[in-house]
């Protein structure tokens, strides 16, 4: 157990790479870039920080994943005799991308820019 959580949480940290005053002064808009819809707030008000950038892409990545996974859970899960089977998945699902957005918010907080679990590596926007 305490393998898979130093796996989960030994992930890559790159806010060296960014400038502390943009960290400070984006912090908040970095947040929303985990809550759903709401990382339209960042990439329009600061589009210029790469510390929102870098927030934005995990949360858009996190929602992207988050949304085919669910569509496909959902279709498997009309399967008769073993639907409910694909059910219980998408609930799991759903509490694990709940957990990485808070994971998410936790760093966006704290002033990090360390990818997330499991999805951090996949780049979207630069």
């Amino acid at each position: 157990m305490a393998d898979l959580k130093e796996k989960l949480t030994n992930t890559t940290d790159s806010t060296s790479e960014f400038d502390e005053n943009d960290i400070q002064q984006n912090k908040t808009m970095s947040i929303f870039a985990y809550l759903s819809w709401l990382v339209l707030i960042p990439l329009i008000a600061a589009k210029e920080s790469k510390f929102a950038r870098f927030h934005c892409n995990q949360g858009i990545v996190l929602a992207i994943v988050e949304i085919i996974a669910w569509v496909v859970l959902s279709i498997l899960s009309i399967i008769p005799y073993v639907g409910w089977i694909f059910v219980i998945f998408n609930v799991l699902l759903s509490v694990a991308c709940l957990v990485l957005a808070i994971l998410g918010i936790i760093n966006a907080v704290n002033g990090k820019a360390k990818e997330l679990p499991v999805v951090g590596k996949i780049r979207i926007l630069k």
